[in-house]
């Protein structure tokens, strides 16, 4: 039998990667990497690679389409089954939230999961990691496609790629499924024959019936002010105050906001204190944020003109924003989350403060405090990139036009909360956006036809 390691044997105290292993002791304790000791024991002819990056991507892409995998196995007769294992690659990615590994694995359906600050190790040593079949796929389902081709050639495995918008390195992949016409439509002429129309696995989210929001009298808007700091030092003070506008002119609509596992409540706190220097430009506070028990939320925020708005920690919570008939949100990946599940949504991103880098994350945070390079980056970006840039919302960069209503530049939360109370007095236009996301989406069973897919691909390989 075959060692995970490729060194000494799994009964002699295997050593892998500095971690001496007891006899039958399957699971490392790395926090990089976790084996499940029932099918590293059984030797497999292929493995099936999930690339994949945040907790998204993992709920709404991956977990489907390892289910619909399984089901396709167990539905054969033992002579018909195949064999194969499962695994679990986490790549690189700024939009991650580090716990993808721990919700993973709590799925119980790997055999093996690499986590992201491991993926360079792995490309370079992976047998440092686990021994590998010398057949196998790489499917790739969130994150960079090119991180999924580049491991497939490193493994020798072929290359499936699950493209949503557009695929991006066709003549390096083998077998490409679109979400829908349009994006195999992209694909040059000589690539198209590796192309199948799948459809949309985000249209395959399974909500949870039970949670029913609905209130004759009520409506709800979700708040999303984003999850970095650079964003939520800027958005938690105004969206605060677009909620104390709204609600003044309107005691029956009920904010929510969806925490990001990034985010927690003290943050709200700290940014819409007197430690932000943007919360100096907003009259809107936090009274007080308390626990809910029993409740589909977890914290209520009560602010200083007496606004209440429920947070709520799960996540990803479709079941919840679903129900909601507006969402008010800045730009980045949320606007395309809120776009799967048909949301409509006013977006946001006010310029106003561009010029305070020091409140800003990263390179820019730290050369943004000086003031001369600070006054050169606000202009590069005002004038040039704001500009030229012609949609900032993702499902209206996809689409190429505008479907759902972005304002950008020196606004103010009594404007969008206006624009808001427009909005939700005129249901056929909020009908008319949820139409125009659908349109842009795929057809569900993406997760099914996507399993077959690799199913099949998985038969000619043995």
């Amino acid at each position: 039998m075959k060692t995970l390691c490729g060194r000494g044997g799994i009964g002699r105290r295997a050593r892998l990667r500095s971690v001496w292993l007891r006899p039958c002791e399957f699971k490392s304790r790395r926090p990089h990497l976790i084996y499940s000791g029932l099918t590293a024991m059984k030797k497999k002819s292929l493995a099936v690679v999930l690339v994949s990056n945040g907790p998204g991507e993992l709920a709404t892409w991956v977990r489907p389409v390892v289910d619909e995998l399984n089901k396709i196995n167990k539905s054969l007769c033992d002579n018909d089954k195949l064999n194969f294992t499962l695994r679990l690659v986490l790549v690189p990615c700024p939009n991650a939230t580090g716990k993808e590994f721990t919700v993973a694995n709590s799925w119980n359906k790997f055999e093996l999961i690499i986590n992201a600050n491991s993926f360079w190790q792995l490309l370079i040593k992976p047998y440092s990691f686990a021994s590998w079949p010398q057949k196998g796929i790489v499917i790739f389902l969130g994150g960079d496609q090119f991180w999924s081709i580049l491991l497939a050639k490193r493994l020798g495995y072929i290359n499936i790629t699950y493209a949503e918008w557009i695929s991006r390195w066709p003549q390096w992949t083998n077998k490409i499924a679109a979400m829908n016409a349009k994006v195999k439509e992209l694909i040059p002429k000589r690539y198209k024959n590796k192309c199948q129309i799948v459809g949309d696995l985000m249209a395959d989210i399974k909500l949870n019936s039970e949670i029913l929001l609905k209130d004759k009298g009520k409506r709800y808007i979700a708040l999303l002010p984003g999850s970095k700091k650079a964003k939520l030092s800027i958005g938690i003070p105004f969206f605060l105050e677009i909620a104390d506008h709204i609600a003044k002119k309107n005691q029956n609509i009920t904010f929510i906001i969806p925490i990001a596992p990034t985010t927690t409540k003290s943050e709200y706190l700290f940014f819409q204190s007197e430690k932000n220097p943007i919360a100096k430009y907003y009259s809107s506070k936090i009274k007080t944020i308390k626990n809910i028990k029993d409740s589909n939320f977890d914290y209520v925020i009560e602010t200083s003109k007496n606004t209440r708005i429920y947070l709520i920690k799960k996540h990803p919570c479709y079941e919840i924003l679903k129900e909601c008939d507006l969402a008010i949100t800045t730009v980045g990946a949320n606007t395309a989350e809120l776009a799967a599940i048909a949301l409509p949504m006013l977006v946001v991103l006010p310029t106003q403060h561009l010029d305070m880098m020091n409140a800003w994350d990263g390179i820019l945070g730290v050369i943004g405090k000086i003031s001369f390079i600070n006054r050169f980056l606000t202009f590069i970006v005002k004038y040039f990139y704001f500009k030229k840039k012609k949609f900032f919302a993702w499902p209206n960069i996809k689409a190429k036009k505008m479907i759902v209503p972005e304002r950008i530049g020196n606004i103010t939360p009594k404007t969008i909360a206006r624009e808001v109370l427009f909005l939700i007095k005129n249901r056929d236009h909020l009908k008319s956006i949820t139409e125009n996301l659908l349109k842009e989406r795929g057809e569900k069973g993406a997760a099914k036809k996507l399993a077959y897919i690799v199913f099949d691909s998985i038969k000619k390989l043995h």
